[in-house]
């Protein structure tokens, strides 16, 4: 791993830019985020928790957007319709007036807008189907995300446990007195979650740029 890395380095600082040179660099650093997520596995659902999150987040702002679409599309089926009405009343009128000239001239503007609405009306039945679509894969996003949710609970009341455990293992080998010695306990595991959360952030940024 480090003469991998120390390749890629000696890469970058001789200033050759080869081709492939930042795939190389991705693959490198995702490699690195799944030895990380191996060792750490309790961060591996924090981070497809986070994903989920995003994925609900993405879906729900699609949805958002079909249903401003869907409701633009009614708008114009409704003005498309109402034209349509008219012109059918002037082709009415023409013939009444005996102006077979004006009722074949309608006739044909009455028909391109039904051509035009029913063009309309499908689109929005897409829209219709692409909304329902979106809604249930944002119910299995959910569902997951709890599902997720779940295991992250768990596995943290798993890691208090063990923790406790240790302790109080460590404990009997020291003097259960010295307040000093619980308190340098808490403070290793506060630094160490801390720095562990820290390094998988530094990695997910370094994947997203």
């Amino acid at each position: 791993m480090n003469n991998y890395y120390n390749k890629i380095v000696a890469r970058l600082t001789s200033g050759v830019l080869a081709v492939g040179l930042f795939d190389d660099l991705s693959r490198f650093l995702e490699s690195r985020l799944e030895e990380f997520l191996r060792n750490n596995p309790h961060l591996e659902l924090e981070a497809l928790l986070e994903q989920l999150r995003e994925q609900e987040e993405d879906t729900l702002r699609l949805i958002a957007d079909l249903q401003l679409q869907e409701k633009r599309s009614q708008d114009d089926i409704l003005s498309t319709a109402q034209e349509i009405q008219r012109w059918h009343i002037r082709v009415q009128k023409a013939k009444t007036a005996g102006r077979e000239d004006l009722a074949a001239a309608a006739g044909q503007r009455e028909a391109a807008l039904l051509r035009e609405g029913n063009q309309r009306w499908g689109q929005m039945q897409g829209l219709k189907e692409r909304i329902n679509q979106s809604q249930k894969l944002l119910q299995k996003i959910q569902q997951r995300r709890q599902e997720v949710q779940t295991k992250a609970a768990e596995a943290q009341t798993e890691r208090a446990r063990a923790t406790t455990q240790q302790r109080l293992e460590t404990n009997g080998w020291q003097n259960p007195t010295s307040s000093y010695s619980s308190g340098f306990d808490d403070l290793e595991e506060k630094f160490r979650s801390w720095e562990t959360q820290d390094e998988l952030e530094k990695m997910k940024r370094n994947l997203g740029k």
